[in-house]
């Protein structure tokens, strides 16, 4: 019963974060045209 309290505690807190991340919105600024690397370039 515990570990059920537990986890409708932390699923609680998460969903307010959440919402609280929603609610203020994402910072303001813009995206780099540069793409990012995603793996190691190979050497020839």
């Amino acid at each position: 019963m515990r570990a059920l309290i537990a986890a409708a505690i932390g699923l609680a807190a998460a969903l307010a974060v959440v919402l609280t991340v929603t609610a203020i919105g994402a910072p303001p600024g813009e995206t780099s045209p540069k793409p990012l690397r995603t793996t190691v370039p190979e050497h020839p």
